[in-house]
């Protein structure tokens, strides 16, 4: 027996009912030999950790745009933290580890340069619409490794696609993801929000900190508490808590998320985009090679859109500068007195 198929054998004997074993994965689009040593769920989260669209995460904007500080989160780090809560959970329901974690570690693989403002700006570009959650599907179906994409399980990217809104995942593994996202971002918002003086502790109201905790240590504990002690058949938390939730949720939206000071420079982004990507659309042999390839067998916006997609904030803003800053101008052979 190799090492691959004790583990395999081991996930039989100690999962719940209601896992996906890694031995009954509906596979891959193009079928492999299977690793001796790792699952086809392992594999996939290595294949993730690896690839380059991951590691572009760590100057991709969480929600504050180029924060000066070096606590702010980045994309990268949300990622990390929603992979850390949505294993806590599947380790304490039974349900598999390793598929948990590669599906949060690409859930955001598809998100754009200046987070949710990128997002909204490239939706009105593309004549289809942008989503975030379909473009990470694509990343790893089609951009990444050379346009060979990842060949990831079909569990794996079924819960990408699904991690956000609309059409829960097939597997539970996928939707504790979407719950751990949610949680994981609400909560770290709070503490990059209160380290920016957007509000205080004391702003969040009294009925949501009576049920879910004061600090974010006990709201982390009572949510993930919950959601451990109510999941059955779905993934859930008790109503109660599911409520002060939701309006934890409000509150964010009300005082962070629709903040006329906090999210100021987000209103430049939209126009940011839009010269980036009629530039490009009126330029495409300036983009690398194998996005022209895109252009030629995929179409010119659906290049252009992908180009600017898996731009790096940083990388984006050089670009941007390349293009419409005048440079200034320097006289050569210049002679120094």
């Amino acid at each position: 027996m190799s090492p691959r198929e004790h583990i395999e054998q081991v996930e039989r004997q100690i999962l719940s009912d209601r896992a996906a074993l890694a031995a009954e994965s509906r596979g891959r689009e193009r079928a492999e030999a299977p690793c001796e040593f790792r699952t086809d769920f392992q594999r996939d989260r290595d294949r993730v950790l690896h690839c380059k669209a991951f590691r572009r995460l760590k100057h991709k904007t969480q929600v504050f745009l180029s924060p000066e500080g070096d606590h702010y989160r980045t994309r990268l780090t949300h990622t990390l933290e929603v992979s850390q809560i949505a294993r806590t959970i599947a380790r304490a329901l039974r349900l598999n580890e390793d598929l948990t974690e590669a599906v949060a570690l690409a859930h955001d693989l598809g998100h754009t340069p200046f987070g949710h403002a990128g997002e909204r700006a490239l939706n009105r570009c593309m004549e289809e619409g942008f989503r975030h959650y379909e473009q990470g599907v694509r990343v790893v179906e089609r951009l990444e490794n050379g346009g060979k994409g990842l060949n990831l399980t079909w569990e794996v990217r079924d819960g990408v696609r699904c991690h956000t809104t609309g059409e829960q995942a097939a597997t539970l593994e996928g939707r504790i993801v979407r719950l751990a996202d949610h949680v994981a971002y609400i909560n770290h918002d709070i503490d990059d929000a209160l380290r920016a003086g957007v509000f205080s502790e004391e702003d969040i109201p009294r009925d949501i900190t009576v049920v879910l905790g004061e600090t974010r240590a006990q709201r982390f504990d009572t949510l993930i508490s919950s959601v451990v002690q109510n999941s059955g058949e779905d993934i859930c938390m008790a109503p109660d808590v599911q409520r002060a939730f939701d309006d934890l949720h409000t509150f964010m939206f009300d005082r962070l998320y629709r903040d006329p000071v906090a999210k100021n420079e987000e209103k430049k982004v939209d126009e940011f985009i839009h010269r980036l990507y009629a530039w490009f659309m009126d330029n495409p042999d300036r983009m690398p090679e194998e996005y022209r390839h895109i252009a030629q067998t995929e179409g010119i916006s659906r290049a252009v859109c992908d180009y600017i997609a898996g731009m790096t904030d940083n990388f984006a803003l050089e670009t941007y500068h390349g293009l419409f800053i005048p440079k200034g101008w320097a006289m050569k052979n210049s002679i120094s007195i």
